[in-house]
């Protein structure tokens, strides 16, 4: 027994490493897809977004999402600040398959993944300040409320047939998807996005950048859905393996078929996000997949981020990254799959899954719309127009990403 804990211990750690790795996925993949005006902007949000997630799930947020039962109500539990081993918290006595730190520290870099979500949703014209305090408000209140909902024992968990969702489609990419929404609503467009009713592109300064993050991102997939299982278990972990990567392919041949339908083009982004569309599609029931039922579902998915995409932007919501598309359209489509496909189709789980989706949404608008308002109507959340066609690098860092690509006439002058 001794050696089958170890093993599945071991395994969980190495699934957050995966995890750990997306991060360094989104910093890639919305730095490519943004101006490079903006690059240090989107690096120094990723590289802050995690410790204040990790901080926060630390000091409050681990205790809220699994409360226990003896702190536990239906939509609310708290079990004290800050971490406090339990017996038996680094063998079996606290779970038959992982220690109390690695729960911990699996779970926490889910965390901070939501905020990552919203980052490239309102790139290149939000204030880092009000970014940063939103960030700490969502991620440490709003994210593990809605997650104890159903994986801390709460009342979509206690429903007679419970909300599913294996790895978080909805918990997670939609939680963060719902927070986006809200934020490019009250932001407003890109200055120059949308001019006399056209729609403009403002290309990204990347695509090497962006192919590169979103691999990463599907590597660290992995880790994501594969420790998803909380064991090692050979037949499981295997299987969502296998499930994650037939979505992804799938999702980017839907994105491809589609954007050359729809938008007369071999869009490379389009089928980049079509990657991360099946990715998220899948997430809610890898566990529950078979061969087919996963090429449906990432094929869809593929299908639905190049739709939303394209809706959104007659919507005049800008996107620069399309996040919004993915990981909520997708987180959607996802968590409904599973009462459609796999082992647990059938109608009252496609209700119990239109449940979750509906009142986690409402929760999460409304959360983010109280949230981004309060900042707007006090501190601001938009730049000014001078920042936003200057860049956020100077006016938020006073750095350059790519400072040999600017003229630089100082020694010029200094010698003349």
């Amino acid at each position: 027994m001794e050696g089958i804990f170890t093993t599945n211990n071991l395994w969980i750690m190495v699934a957050t490493i995966l995890v750990f790795i997306m991060h360094l996925g989104f910093a890639s993949l919305e730095s490519g897809l943004t101006q490079s005006k903006n690059t240090v902007n989107i690096l120094f949000k990723n590289a802050t977004i995690l410790p204040i997630g990790l901080l926060t799930y630390c000091l409050w947020g681990f205790n809220i999402m699994y409360p226990g039962s003896d702190f536990a109500g239906e939509f609310f539990g708290f079990a004290g600040f800050g971490l406090d081993m339990p017996a038996g918290a680094n063998d079996g006595g606290y779970n038959e398959g992982y220690t109390y730190w690695t729960e911990f520290i699996f779970q926490a870099m889910f965390a901070a993944t939501a905020a990552t979500i919203v980052s490239g949703a309102v790139a290149e014209r939000i204030k880092l300040n009000s970014f940063l305090i939103f960030t700490v408000l969502y991620v440490g209140f709003i994210y593990p409320m809605v997650g104890m909902w159903k994986w801390g024992g709460g009342f979509l968990q206690t429903m007679e047939t419970p909300f599913y969702d294996f790895a978080g489609s909805t918990l997670v990419h939609s939680v963060g998807g719902w927070a986006a929404l809200v934020g490019v609503m009250l932001l407003g467009a890109r200055l120059g996005k949308y001019v006399d009713g056209k729609i403009r592109p403002i290309p990204g300064h990347s695509m090497p950048l962006a192919t590169i993050g979103v691999f990463l991102l599907w590597f660290g997939w992995y880790g994501f859905n594969g420790g998803s299982v909380l064991s090692a278990d050979p037949g499981l972990v295997s299987l969502v393996f296998v499930t994650t990567s037939l979505a992804a392919a799938a999702g980017a041949i839907g994105a491809l078929i589609t954007s050359l339908i729809v938008i007369r083009s071999n869009d490379l982004t389009m089928v980049l996000n079509g990657i991360l569309g099946g990715l998220v599609g899948i997430t809610a029931g890898a566990d529950q997949m078979g061969v087919t039922d996963s090429i449906f579902i990432g094929l869809i998915a593929g299908v639905l981020v190049v739709l939303a995409v394209v809706f959104f932007d007659r919507m005049k919501l800008d996107d620069p990254v399309g996040a919004i598309s993915v990981h909520l359209v997708c987180g959607i489509w996802g968590t409904l799959a599973v009462g459609i496909f796999g082992a647990l189709a059938g109608f009252p789980q496609f209700i119990s899954q239109l449940i979750g989706v509906g009142v986690i949404g409402i929760f999460c608008f409304v959360s983010a719309l109280l949230i981004f308002y309060v900042l707007k109507s006090t501190v601001g959340i938009r730049v000014t127009a001078e920042e936003e066609i200057e860049g956020l690098d100077i006016g938020e860092h006073k750095m350059r990403a790519y400072p040999d690509m600017v003229q630089d006439h100082t020694q010029e002058k200094v010698f003349s």
